[in-house]
């Protein structure tokens, strides 16, 4: 299979050119375009350049605002931060309350960020990872649309409702994990689909409730949670924790909203700071070297870290650059030449 071998900046400039020949303003442009790229640079192909169509088919159907400037809203509690996306992506919108939300962690031990009227497409681990970069450790969380069936349920009810979490190291990567409360990410079994593959076992049920592993089967029916109960239980704290106390829309009220799953949802999401040394304070050891105490444990028995495989992934494309294959580079060529009408 013959590759192409892109710098950052070469592959980051060809796809903010598709977002704005697609209409976007460049606040939105240039924030979705780090985070796609971000993924092509760590490996993970389902959140890489093969997010884009989704988002160029979203903007052409209207379902998500090109020009929003996200609007970081009056101070109305100490610990509380929020932003109003304005209709536009949760990216941008992530940008404008990040420094607002780093102050108040370190300000106040422990803060929040509540997105409101987002489109999301993107991981999770973008937004924990900047947080540990402050010395701060992180939960994102957001709904998305109803495509998974509650444990003991065949029906789609919750979102595959992604949750990451990251903790800040001193001169190495942060320790992160960014997983759907699914069995996999949606983005998975469409990755399947396309190369013919079927699912593993246990992923998903079709519409009649019966285990399949067909992906356009399952893509018509429904995902399962991982872990069982365990994973729906969390699913459900999601709805509630980043739709319904938010006060935006559940992964059924986005479906209802936007009428497919072909196009990217409409939600909100959080993100909770927590300063280590504010809530070590008075207390024995630096909370940030005990960790490592307890890195190195697990490392000593053979395991890995969550994300070890990624940052090697991308320690590795920052001093070779991205490889991108013959058929991803002709998909951002189609993509540059005839933009929305390629979708």
């Amino acid at each position: 299979m013959s590759t192409s071998v892109l710098s950052t900046d070469a592959l980051s400039a060809r796809v903010d050119t598709i977002f704005h020949k697609a209409g976007l303003n460049a606040l939105q442009a240039s924030a979705i375009t780090r985070v796609i790229v971000a993924a092509e640079r760590d490996a993970c192909k389902s959140h890489g350049i093969y997010r884009i169509e989704g988002a160029l088919r979203t903007i052409k159907a209207g379902k998500v605002t090109p020009d929003a400037v996200p609007e970081l809203l009056p101070q109305q509690a100490p610990a509380i931060v929020k932003v109003d996306a304005k209709g536009g992506f949760a990216n941008p919108a992530f940008e404008v309350g990040l420094p607002a939300l780093i102050e108040r962690a370190h300000a106040c031990g422990v803060a929040a960020l509540a997105i409101n009227d987002a489109v999301h497409f993107s991981a999770l681990w973008v937004e924990v990872e900047a947080l540990a970069q402050a010395g701060l450790a992180g939960l994102a969380m957001c709904p998305s649309y109803a495509t998974v069936a509650p444990t003991g349920g065949n029906r789609p009810l919750l979102g595959t409702n992604p949750f990451a979490f990251g903790w800040p190291r001193e001169g190495q990567p942060p320790y992160v994990f960014d997983f759907a409360t699914s069995v996999a990410a949606r983005g998975e079994i469409e990755l399947h689909r396309r190369a013919g593959k079927p699912l593993p076992e246990g992923w998903a049920i079709d519409s009649d409730g019966k285990p399949t592993t067909d992906p356009e089967v399952a893509l018509a029916g429904a995902m399962l949670s991982f872990g069982g109960h365990k994973g729906s239980a969390i699913g459900t704290m999601i709805e509630l924790l980043a739709g319904i106390m938010i006060g935006d829309l559940t992964s059924p009220e986005a479906l209802d909203l936007i009428g497919t799953t072909t196009l990217y949802p409409s939600h909100g999401e959080l993100i909770i700071a927590f300063s280590p040394q504010a809530f070590a304070a008075g207390r024995a050891g630096n909370p940030l070297a005990r960790a490592e105490t307890l890195f190195e444990a697990i490392l000593g028995q053979g395991a890995r870290l969550p994300s070890q495989r990624r940052f090697l992934a991308r320690e590795k494309s920052e001093r070779d650059g991205i490889v991108l294959t013959h058929q991803e580079m002709e998909q951002l060529d189609r993509l540059l030449e005839q933009g929305l009408d390629a979708v």
